[in-house]
């Protein structure tokens, strides 16, 4: 039989890694993260669980990766523990016995479309969301799906099995599903389709790993909606069932009971940059809300009529509307809870009401419950307690769940899906099914190497799930009693009180992990939003702790907002990760990402970022332009470093067309600054007050009213953070930003005029998170290139509020190869429009996509917006792509340095001049490492006390052969070569207490090797 591993030993480690190289994860740390799935489960249950850590994590992309794994697996009776979107709550994709968690997100490809047959086949790791979104593009769509389609898998939903969005005209998953491919424990490839898909349907990981699905599709049609409400569960019911009867064509029927209707109307409205969005939100009225959803091609006239002879209204067009919209976002209301409890149960339609009223009657703490109803007579009940998994009441409550699941047992229905938790249950919810599942499992799996457990059940648990059941009325009359109201937060570890309401708050739903390009760039679970929640909640309660790899996650989210855009709960996240860039960074002191040091002592000297001189900020302007830029004006051009230091042909472009349209516009010249983001981004706000102080004040001695940016980050800036900075700090802040295409967009009609040279070229957009999430500017700069003559204009898949980001500069900064694999996959995406052109908006995507094209060898040439629209106006606007990519090597070098390992390998090279500049007692002390045996093994622990001490007296008196061995390692440029002296002492000193700790492990064996044989 499978043992339980909680660990691997170093020879399969050592194999495992042979195997799969760097898609396997043997890090303790990063296997916690993969723990859980969505469910908060009390502190007693998780004791009963126990350790549930995985013993490694391994992505796999093929079916013989799957096949090696298995054989691993077997060679040493290994837990497997399959793994997708980890979006259910059944404790499916926790590996109770250790073992390996194999992540099959990669199996994410569509094989083919068959539309002869309107069929689909997909990996198994694909999620719905996105097959949707490819098949829509066909005028395709999926005949069902969940109702967490933007993170559950195709393969997760065959595993699971279940009733979702469509289910009322298809039936459930499983009646979708025409066949499915999986690689059994034995190593046998097999595919299933007819009767054999039954020992697979619901199957929940335990017979093997699901690699590609054959599904059913129908044409894509526009769908409508009509909402109605009913003030007792038995009209509803009665109106359904009246519905079914009368055959009319819906799609799908789903409704919300009142206690759900009125936390709807509760939530707090969503924030941007702290501020709160106005939203056209219509009050909902507290009572049983059905929505009725068809194709609008479909007749549906008698259903009015349904409605109100059941006792019913039919609802405004606005709540429909607004309903359709809130399809996929049933863990909305949490954000109100902060913890469910949950229940999902299946009861016959005829029994919905009767249901329904006995859990109202019967749970005295408030119950919302949002149901389903499929095809075949049955109904989903999602049931969900708001409580606080903080408190130990939760334990007691958690057993009202139970209470839920006897009600509808006693009228006819079961629990959803039985799992880990509900093993008791297994014959009620597979039924025959459950039979030919076992005699497979025990067929291709004898050593229960598949997912264990997670049918059979684990035995403390099982027990403790029996118990409370038999004892259902007296726990009942317990958890009755044990609601906790309104959860209050306060700050703790200075932690912010909202962001430790956010974490715990937090869903764990999965919609911010697919999209987000921290994730997608290094493809582990602890780089995701949702796992960076989890861990703030491990935190707290002291289960983690706070160390610079954790605070590398942070400082490494390319504050992209596309998870703020996908969060179901509307969760502030970036602002969150913000917020704790400064209490990370200035408060605690910890280490920022090392080149920002750097630059911010390149900000502070020379008001750049890219090490340049000051009195060089302005020779971007030619000569003609000169005249044309006044010395005071309403309208202010603020280039930002890279246009004005590196890609100046977007600084030139700009001005060009802003004069060109009739704009009188003035500049700063030599008294602009750096916007100061990548300070604000790097947690260095000191910094950053300093630079907004200058800017605002030399803005205002020119009289601007508005300031006009090429770079959406300084539009970022001046248009938000400026303005909340300078109201926090009382500064008068009376200035309007917008981006050029936003100016350019009202002067077409004077511009269109003067265009001379057609481009022809198919041209695609990429949207700057900085002004497209963060701003709304999205049709601008669309308007400002298709005005251009010749402009073959096409969209990429990932477009506006869904744009993917370029991976710069956070990421870009923080590790330049995991932002090349997030600027190829943008590049991919304009290829595969057959774009031959890429503008970009913005300096700093336009630097990160031209470096990314470089390593890949991409056809797709990336431009400067401004600079393509300049040239078709006839103006020699040059390339300054060559430019760019000069400028970033001495960056991509300096980052190289700074890495632990190469720092380490830079003093050991000045281990010389170190030994010399120590005291002389001390000195004498190292010698005798020499001669004194056992000296070598004394100097190992003293070395992380000693250094920190010595550093400060040390690292002046080295500094000269430093920069000289850092000169032979970066390529510079004559002006920064000169400024070294001054500004690596400052970040050096800055980085040197936090770095040190990593530092001295790999320094101290090669300075003792020194001593002996050198010294």
């Amino acid at each position: 039989m499978t043992k339980n591993i909680a660990n691997l030993n170093s020879s399969q480690q050592e194999e495992i890694a042979a195997i799969f190289g760097d898609r396997v994860n043997l890090s303790k740390r990063e296997r916690h993260f993969y723990c859980h799935d969505v469910g908060a489960l009390p502190s007693m249950a998780k004791m009963m669980l126990g350790n549930t850590d995985p013993a490694a994590i391994v992505k796999l992309r093929t079916e013989d990766d799957i096949v090696k794994l298995m054989e691993f697996a077997r060679k040493y009776s290994i837990p497997v523990v399959p793994r997708a979107g980890a979006s259910s709550g059944y404790g499916g994709v926790i590996p109770t016995k250790g073992g390996i968690v194999a992540d099959v997100n990669l199996l994410n490809d569509i094989v083919s479309i068959d539309t002869d047959n309107m069929t689909v086949t997909v990996g198994a790791g694909i999620v719905w969301e996105r097959l949707e979104r490819k098949l829509n593009k066909e005028n395709l769509s999926v005949c069902t799906m969940p109702s967490s389609a933007p993170a559950a898998t195709v393969g997760g939903w065959l595993a699971q099995n279940g009733i979702g969005y469509g289910s009322y005209e298809y039936g459930w998953s499983q009646d979708t599903m025409v066949s499915a491919r999986a690689v059994l424990p034995n190593g046998e490839i097999r595919d299933f389709s007819g009767d054999e898909m039954d020992a697979l349907i619901g199957s929940m990981g335990t017979i093997g790993i699901i690699t590609q699905i054959t599904l059913k599709i129908r044409n894509k049609e526009d769908t409508a909606i009509i909402s109605a409400e009913f003030a007792d569960p038995a009209s509803m019911q009665k109106a359904v069932q009246a519905v079914k009867e009368a055959k009319v064509p819906l799609w799908s029927i789903s409704f919300i009971n009142p206690d759900w209707a009125g936390m709807k109307n509760e939530m707090p409205f969503s924030t941007h940059h702290g501020e709160p969005v106005v939203e056209d939100r219509p009050e909902l009225p507290k009572s049983y809300i059905c929505n009725f959803i068809y194709p609008e091609s479909r007749d549906v006239s008698a259903l009015e009529n349904i409605i109100t002879s059941s006792g019913g209204k039919v609802l405004s067009d606005a709540i429909a509307k607004h309903e359709a919209g809130e399809w996929f976002r049933s863990m909305k209301v949490k954000r109100l809870g902060p913890s469910f409890i949950p229940a999902e149960i299946i009861v016959p339609l005829d029994k919905v009401g009767k249901v329904v009223s006995e859990i109202k009657q019967k749970i005295d703490l408030p119950v919302l419950m949002e149901g389903m109803v499929a095809k075949d007579g049955n109904v989903i009940l999602l049931c969900f307690i708001p409580h606080s998994e903080r408190s130990f009441k939760f334990n007691l409550a958690f057993t009202l769940g139970i209470s839920i699941v006897k009600i509808a047992e006693e009228n006819g229905g079961r629990i959803y899906a039985s799992g880990l938790y509900f093993a008791k249950e297994a014959e009620n919810v597979y039924g025959n099914r459950l039979k030919k599942m076992l005699d497979l499992k025990q067929q291709v799996d004898p050593d229960d190497i598949m997912n264990p457990e997670t049918i059979s059940g684990k035995g403390i648990l099982k027990t403790g799930i029996t118990l409370s059941k038999a004892f259902e009325p007296i726990m009942r009359f317990v958890g009755n009693r044990s609601g906790v109201g309104v959860e209050k937060f306060r700050k703790q570890k200075d932690i912010e009180a909202d962001i430790v309401s956010h974490a715990y708050t937090c869903a764990q739903c999965g919609y911010c992990v697919e999209e987000c390009d921290q994730y997608y760039g290094r493809g582990w679970e602890s780089q995701s939003p949702r796992g960076k929640w989890f861990f703030i909640k491990e935190y707290l309660a002291g289960r983690d702790k706070m160390t610079q790899e954790q605070v590398d996650t942070f400082l490494a989210c390319t504050t992209c907002e596309l998870c703020d855009h996908r969060c179901q709960l509307d969760l502030p996240i970036n602002d969150s990760w913000m917020t704790l860039r400064n209490e990370l960074v200035v408060n605690r002191g910890m280490m920022t990402i090392p080149p920002f040091e750097i630059m911010a002592s390149s900000l502070l000297k020379e008001r750049n970022i890219w090490g340049e001189y000051l009195k060089n900020r302005e020779e971007w302007i030619p000569e003609d332009l000169k005249p044309k830029i006044k010395d005071k004006a309403e309208y202010a051009y603020f280039a930002g470093c890279t246009a004005s230091f590196v890609e100046k042909d977007i600084a030139e472009a700009s001005v060009r067309l802003l004069t060109d349209a009739g704009l009188e516009i003035t500049y700063l010249g030599k008294e602009e600054s750096c916007c100061g983001i990548p300070m604000l981004a790097a947690g260095k706000w000191d910094v950053f007050e300093k630079i907004m102080r200058m800017n605002i004040e030399n803005m205002k001695k020119k009289g601007v009213k508005t300031v006009i940016t090429s770079c959406p980050a300084c539009w970022l800036v001046w248009d938000t953070f400026y303005r909340q900075w300078a109201e926090k700090l009382g500064i008068e802040y009376d200035f309007e930003a917008k981006h050029y295409s936003q100016v350019l967009e009202d002067k077409l009609d004077v511009l269109s005029e003067k265009f001379v040279k057609p481009l022809d070229k198919v041209v695609t957009i990429h949207d700057a998170c900085h002004m497209g999430r963060a701003g709304g500017i999205y049709e601008p700069p669309r308007n400002l290139i298709k005005a251009v003559p010749g402009v073959d204009f096409r969209e990429m898949e990932h477009n506006r509020e869904n744009g993917h980001c370029c991976g710069s500069v956070l990421t870009l900064v923080a590790d330049p190869e995991v932002a090349n694999v997030i600027g190829n996959m943008r590049l991919k995406e304009a290829e595969d429009i057959g774009a031959e052109v890429m503008v970009a908006a913005c300096p700093c995507c336009q630097v990160q996509l031209r470096i990314a094209a470089q390593n890949s060898g991409s056809s797709v040439n990336v431009q400067d917006l401004s600079a393509t629209v300049a040239r078709s106006l006839g103006y020699d606007i040059p390339d300054t792509t060559s430019a760019a990519l000069t400028a970033w090597v001495t960056f991509d070098q300096m980052i190289h340095l700074l890495k632990p390992e190469n720092m380490t390998d830079l003093m050991v090279e000045l281990l010389p001049e170190m030994m010399a500049a120590m005291p002389a007692p001390l000195r004498g002390m190292m010698k005798m490492v020499k001669y004194v045996p056992g000296m070598d093994l004394m100097m190992k622990p003293m070395m992380p006390v000693m250094m920190p001490m010595l550093l400060p007296g040390i690292m002046p008196k080295v500094m000269p052969e430093m920069l000289e061995a850092v000169g032979r390692r970066v390529q510079m440029s004559d002006d920064l070569r000169e400024q070294m002296p001054d500004l690596m002492p400052e970040a050096m000193g800055n980085l040197m207490p936090n770095m040190l700790p990593q530092i001295i492990p790999l320094l101290t064996p090669k300075m003792i090797k020194y001593i002996k044989e050198e010294y």
